[in-house]
């Protein structure tokens, strides 16, 4: 098969390979992958040689089992599938743990399907650190990546009303927008804030009160400050990161998340933003691309089998 190896030197410090089929631990299932997006987290990382040579990163895969776990759980031979995984994403096969992979509906393209384990988590998982959204007022920043994409469909669909923050002034699917700074805005119930920087410390400024800020991305790379008496003494905010592969580790499996995504996506509740489609082959050219904001939303690579 093929698969993106890092290698250093080449661009982004990927080189397509060719390699053996992985083999299957008794808990996995093997995936014919048919499409996998990319996150700004890992193309950054492989971007930055944070990975030793050989290595294959990518998170996001959507495919068809062809052999099923030799445990007996996950799902049968044939089934059309999404699933994550801390890395061998970015290959033509890989071997994933049934824990982390659910069953898409048939009206579900792989391409759909592939925009879901990262980002569709990560903004699931963040919404869920207030509890019921009904009524309350949320707001997403980054609101144009696909986890902000995801984060205010999802508010919006638990009947919150919706606050998009934006670098420039554009149409989106918000209740309202806010355009630059935060100050004055709130306040806010929760936060999904993945911008870091400066606009992470107005955000915590606009809490109201048992308000919760999740931070689960710095994409500035920028230090934050905040008047720490403006955040505590509006009574029991909070401030929590995430990193997504924990978080499973410590509430659920991915595939819990991953068919409650899929089914709203086949019912027509949850609209995937893929910007780009391309194949596999051009995955280092389109991760630069993501990597230099060319794009909003998602961007999915293809294989054709």
């Amino acid at each position: 098969m093929k698969q993106f190896q890092t290698q250093a030197g080449a661009p982004l410090n990927l080189a397509l390979q060719d390699a053996a089929i992985p083999s299957a631990f008794p808990n996995q299932a093997l995936i014919q992958v048919h499409a996998t997006s990319l996150n700004r987290g890992e193309v950054r990382m492989s971007a930055a040689s944070r990975f030793p040579d050989g290595y294959v990163p990518g998170w996001d895969v959507a495919g068809i089992v062809t052999q099923a776990a030799a445990d007996g759980t996950g799902p049968k031979v044939g089934t059309r599938v999404v699933a994550i995984t801390r890395s061998g994403a970015w290959a033509e096969f890989a071997a994933i743990a049934t824990e982390f992979i659910a069953p898409i509906p048939d009206n579900v393209t792989f391409a759909q399907a592939a925009t879901l384990p990262v980002a569709g988590l990560t903004a699931l998982h963040s919404l869920k650190k207030r509890g019921l959204l009904l009524g309350k007022r949320v707001l997403v920043t980054g609101a144009t990546g696909g986890v902000g994409d995801f984060a205010l469909q999802l508010a919006k669909l638990s009947g919150a009303h919706t606050v998009a923050h934006l670098r420039k002034d554009q149409q989106i699917n918000a209740d309202a927008k806010v355009i630059g700074s935060l100050k004055g805005t709130g306040p806010y119930d929760l936060i999904v804030e993945g911008v870091g920087g400066t606009l992470l410390g107005e955000a915590l400024s606009e809490l109201g009160e048992d308000g919760v800020a999740v931070n689960f991305a710095n994409s500035t790379g920028d230090l934050s400050s905040f008047d720490a008496s403006d955040f505590y003494w509006v009574g029991r905010t909070r401030l929590e990161g995430i990193v997504l592969f924990f978080e499973l580790k410590r509430t659920e499996g991915g595939d819990v998340g991953l068919k409650t995504l899929a089914d709203l996506i086949g019912a027509g509740k949850l609209d995937p933003h893929i910007s780009v489609t391309e194949p596999f082959e051009k995955l280092p050219e389109i991760g630069q691309a993501l990597l230099d904001r060319k794009y909003p939303g998602k961007a999915v690579l293809t294989l054709a089998h």
